[in-house]
C-alpha cells in the first residue's frame, strides 16, 4: 500500500525497478492520491497510468488540463459509458481517439463521432459500427 504522496512520487522517480513497478501497480486510498494530484500535479499522468487506480479518480482526472492525462484517462478498460461519452467531445484528438478505439465502446458512444473533425476517427468508428464491433 502506497501510504503518501510523497511515496508514491519517491516510487515514481526510482531507479529501482521493483520500487518503479509499485508506482504502477501499488495501491493508495483515494486520498493520497487526491494529495498526489494536489501537490504534485506533473504526476497526474502517472497517478492515472497506475493499474489500481479508482473510477472516482479517473472521473477526477478527466477534467485535467492537460491532454495526455486524459488520453490516458481513456484508455483505461475500467471507463463506463458515462465517462466515455464525455471523454467523445473532448477537445483533443488523441482523447478522442482513445474513446474510439475504446473495447467497451457502445453504439452511442460510437455514435458521438459522426461528425469528428480528424476524419481517422470518423473512418474508424464508421468501421466498428459496420462491424458490429461495439459494447
Amino acid at each position: 500500500m502506497i501510504k503518501t504522496a510523497e511515496e508514491f512520487v519517491r516510487l515514481r522517480n526510482s531507479d529501482i525497478p521493483e520500487e518503479y513497478s509499485r508506482a504502477s501497480h501499488g495501491q493508495a486510498t483515494v486520498d493520497v492520491w487526491k494529495e498526489v494530484i494536489a501537490t504534485y500535479p506533473e504526476m497526474a499522468f502517472w497517478v492515472a497510468h497506475n493499474k489500481t487506480v479508482p473510477y472516482e479518480l479517473l472521473e477526477l482526472l478527466s477534467e485535467n488540463g492537460e491532454s495526455r492525462v486524459r488520453s490516458m484517462v481513456a484508455s483505461k478498460n475500467m471507463l463506463l459509458e458515462p465517462l466515455l461519452l464525455k471523454l467523445a467531445t473532448d477537445e483533443d484528438d488523441s482523447v478522442r481517439m482513445a474513446v474510439a478505439r475504446h473495447k467497451k465502446a457502445t453504439l452511442a458512444v460510437l455514435e458521438k463521432f459522426a461528425n469528428d473533425p480528424w476524419e481517422e476517427i470518423v473512418a474508424l468508428v464508421s468501421k466498428r459500427i459496420k462491424n458490429g464491433s461495439f459494447k
